[in-house]
């Protein structure tokens, strides 16, 4: 049809217009459909009802599954007839629409598979043809209404008509075949929409019977998808028609009846109906599935990431991995000569275990473990052949390899490549909490022995002195605290016990904590009086401490000749130590004074306090009487009251009891360091 006919058409009088753009959707023919019967309705066009909607399911649909971009549908009628044209945007040649062969015998095995579907538009059509666009192509047909119909000339029959089949469909069965739509509330859509199209197809070209298969490439094989009729005899002549879905899907369509001149086309049109709605169940459940592996992900990032201990992450990984993604994974690290050690390993059958532990023993180029090297030499991903295949990454985080995760495929399909690029997104965040747990490791060791050098060894043991003390870090054992507790000789022969408390945490306090103790240590040692030696630490700090101040209590204790000890205690800044009587009358004693590191000039007043027989003195930091349980504070008074009932045990037991009691007063981990220091008169 020329341009200049369409464009006389379109400017009738009564013309009826509509111009429509759709999405490449599998909803994108029933809307088409809409469009077209509301301008035949209005046009009192009802006559070509039939053949308009045949034609128009048979376009929309062809360029939804081989344009797969959005449509525009023009649909103009006057009284003389309908025009429909469905233009798509694919920059494919339109000689690929009707790839036909120029003679006027048509052969179907010579027609595209697109093309097939024109044979119907051909046959029904008034006349068809198609449009060039530099946007695109498309296919426009001329329904001419009865009234108005030129009647050809009878041409002589054909032997190609003589021998065709009579009872051909008619256009409106066929419409009604095109226009089956799924049931969107069935309990299977999918396979009672195959069914129905089966059951009508199989009416309509007389076939014995038929089936539609499908394998969805799950692993569970090919499966029946819909069957109507007799199962086909041995030998018999069977029409099949492949669903052009695409991987990792394939089916196919199978007829009980020989190929003819309008079955096969008609086998061809439903298996490209099929196609669509199977296509939409493809993309659906790929949709699905990344879903769930963007879950799966989530999911095992979040429990990689609330392990920083590396032998649980590192037996954690495979737990994650099997049965989601293979039967068997195995992890091997690297030693510090790069040599692959296995780590952790499962299968889905335990049993199976000690198989899979002697094939991971076994060296050779052909191994796994020779293809472990080959993946963490090249940095990449890499199959594992026989016996135990699979698939292989490396465990790379921040430009280190760590080493290996090995994952056995699934016992009824290989990995496909979604799989595969979950396996490289596990062995990423797996490595990387590797990697967070090793850091932690060490900061961990460090901090332990940092914190260990800030404390003494062992206290001296002394005749007729008992000293304890007891020491809880914060919950994070990765934090050095600012406390410390220390005892030393003096030149004049008696003993400096020493408590502190160093404000914050980390290396900064330690390194102040660190500077409190020696400078302690060596202006006792010269003999300084313990207030000036508090004096010159208070101006150290404010020269050398960074802002950080440091609370103190120091007590000297010197024995006298009648069993008593005379401890001379001075407080800066520190809380006062509890006085326990061999009676077990229990009060704090001492002068609060200005603690370190905060003012140039400081106060730090000093008592004697006299210990008898059984007499004891408990000294603590803010660790023990801040312990807190919701709004409760563990407090002084509680502290007093714990070590009241202690009295005459000895200095072990009391710094033991406070210590429990203190941790137990709260069910969270302590937010500060404790300290405990406890001097008991021990004449035994």
């Amino acid at each position: 049809m020329s341009g200049e006919v369409r464009r006389g058409i379109a400017n009738a009088a009564d013309e009826h217009v509509r111009r429509v753009r759709l999405p490449a959707d599998r909803r994108t023919p029933a809307a088409a459909r809409a469009v077209v019967r509301s301008v035949l309705t209005e046009a009192h066009l009802d006559e070509l009802l039939n053949e308009a909607l045949l034609l128009t399911t048979e376009l929309s649909t062809n360029a939804v599954l081989h344009a797969g971009t959005e449509l525009d549908i023009e649909v103009v009628a006057d009284r003389t007839g309908l025009t429909v044209t469905v233009t798509d945007f694919a920059t494919s040649p339109v000689e690929s629409l009707t790839a036909r062969p120029r003679s006027d015998e048509v052969d179907i095995s010579e027609v595209s598979e697109r093309g097939r579907g024109l044979l119907l538009v051909d046959h029904f059509a008034s006349r068809w043809g198609t449009t060039h666009l530099p946007t695109g192509k498309g296919v426009w047909f001329r329904l001419d209404s009865k009234a108005f119909a030129e009647i050809p000339a009878t041409p002589p029959p054909t032997a190609e008509a003589a021998a065709a089949p009579a009872g051909a469909p008619t256009a409106g069965a066929l419409s009604a075949l095109l226009q089956i739509e799924p049931e969107a509330h069935a309990d299977d859509p999918l396979g009672d929409f195959a069914s129905h199209l089966l059951v009508r197809v199989v009416e309509l070209v007389g076939a014995a019977g038929g089936a539609v298969r499908l394998d969805r490439g799950d692993g569970a094989g090919t499966q029946l998808l819909a069957r109507h009729g007799r199962q086909p005899r041995a030998g018999a002549e069977l029409l099949r028609v492949p669903l052009g879905v695409q991987r990792p899907y394939a089916g196919e369509l199978e007829l009980d009846v020989a190929p003819s001149g309008y079955a096969t086309p008609l086998a061809a049109l439903v298996a490209e109906r099929l196609t669509l709605h199977l296509e939409n169940d493809r993309l659906r459940r790929a949709d699905l599935r990344r879903q769930t592996w963007l879950t799966f992900l989530a999911e095992a990032s979040e429990l990689l990431a609330q392990s920083l201990d590396v032998n649980l992450t590192l037996a954690l990984i495979p737990q994650l991995v099997v049965p989601r993604l293979g039967q068997w994974c195995a992890v091997h690290t690297t030693d510090e000569w790069g040599r692959l050690q296995l780590a952790a390993a499962t299968h889905v059958d335990e049993s199976a275990l000690p198989q899979l532990h002697a094939t991971l023993a076994e060296t050779g180029p052909d191994s796994v473990v020779g293809r472990l090297r080959e993946a963490l030499r090249v940095g990449s991903g890499v199959p594992l052949g026989a016996p135990t295949e699979g698939f292989a990454v490396p465990l790379v985080a921040r430009s280190q390899r760590l080493g290996t995760l090995a994952v056995g495929r699934h016992s009824k399909h290989r990995h496909d490549a979604d799989e595969i690029a979950v396996l490289e997104d596990v062995a990423r965040r797996a490595a990387l909490a590797v990697d967070n747990a090793r850091i932690h490791d060490e900061r961990r060791r460090i901090a332990h022995t940092l914190q260990q050098s800030l404390l003494p060894p062992a206290l001296p043991a002394i005749n007729g002195v008992g000293f304890a003390a007891e020491y809880v870090p914060t919950g994070d054992d990765a934090e050095v605290g600012g406390d410390f507790y220390d005892v030393m000789p003096l030149p004049d022969g008696r003993w400096l016990a020493v408590i502190g408390d160093v404000s914050g945490k980390g290396v900064q306090a330690a390194t102040v904590t660190g500077l409190v103790r020696d400078v302690i240590r060596v202006l006792v040692r010269d003999g300084k009086p313990l207030a000036e030696a508090l004096v010159r630490l208070n101006d150290t700090l404010v020269e050398r401490g960074g802002g950080r101040y440091c609370t103190l209590a120091l007590a000297a204790v010197g024995q006298s000749l009648d069993g008593q000890l005379d401890v001379s205690l001075h407080l800066a800044g520190h809380d006062r130590p509890v006085l326990v009587r061999a009676d077990g009358r229990a009060s704090f004693v001492g002068t609060g004074g200005t603690a370190l590191g905060l003012l140039d000039t400081i106060t730090t007043p000093s008592i004697t306090v006299p210990l008898a027989p059984g007499d004891t003195l408990v000294f603590y930091t803010d660790g023990v009487t801040e312990r807190r349980r919701g709004r409760e504070l563990f407090g002084p008074e509680r502290l007093r009251d714990t070590v009241a009932p202690l009295a005459g045990y000895s200095a072990d037991v009391v710094a033991a009891r406070l210590r429990s009691t203190a941790i137990g007063f709260s069910a969270e981990p302590p937010r500060d360091d404790i300290a405990i220091l406890v001097l008991k008169n021990d004449p035994a």
